[in-house]
């Protein structure tokens, strides 16, 4: 018979990107912090723990299937462009490889309402993942894109560090459910059926 060897004390890793402080509270860039929290308050993990430059917490969870995983979740605080700091130094600690990480994350070329799983990728122009890429040595990791809508013409950092409009705000809070659910799913291992599910969707 064969057995998984076990990477570790945690099987995942579930990063949300975002920035640390109120200010920042709330808004588009902000996303990733808000689908940990979501999944970290469905399965009651503290994320309190002030580690690797980041917001941590561990803890065993139920995803679809009934499979159980021993994940860390992970908010870190170096602020978004050095968001591989955190990472890094949490992958390194608990020996766990790239492709077991899940990384959330805001998407401006994406509307409000849609998100999409891809196995790996380039960084698309967002600072984050530019950063875990280049810390980590690797573009292959899981990741979901949030949609947060595009400036058009406008300034990006201004768009992506500002709250949601009125029109956008009580959907981005279903989103963020959803997101969560397919978070749960990409933790079944099975990636190609929870893009099936859940690319194309759009919340409304």
């Amino acid at each position: 018979m064969f057995f998984r060897k076990r990477q570790g004390p945690v099987d995942y890793v579930v990063a949300g990107l975002g920035n640390p402080g109120a200010r920042y509270s709330g808004t588009r860039h902000n996303v990733g912090f808000r689908v940990v929290d979501e999944l970290a308050s469905r399965h009651g993990v503290p994320v309190d723990k002030n580690k690797f430059k980041a917001m941590t917490g561990i803890g065993t969870i139920t995803v679809p299937g009934g499979i159980r995983r021993r994940v860390l979740f992970i908010k870190p605080q170096t602020y978004m462009n050095l968001s591989g700091v955190s990472l890094n130094a949490a992958l390194s600690f608990y020996k766990i490889p790239l492709e077991r990480v899940i990384v959330v994350f805001d998407d401006v070329s994406l509307p409000v309402g849609r998100i999409r799983i891809r196995k790996k990728g380039s960084d698309g122009g967002h600072n984050g993942i530019k950063s875990i890429i280049e810390m980590c040595g690797s573009e292959e990791f899981p990741r979901l894109k949030i949609g947060v809508g595009s400036p058009g013409d406008g300034d990006l950092v201004n768009w992506v560090t500002s709250p949601f409009g009125r029109d956008d705000r009580e959907r981005i809070e279903r989103v963020i459910k959803v997101s969560a659910d397919a978070v749960e799913y990409m933790l079944t291992d099975d990636l190609d059926a929870a893009s099936g599910v859940f690319n194309g969707k759009t919340v409304e």
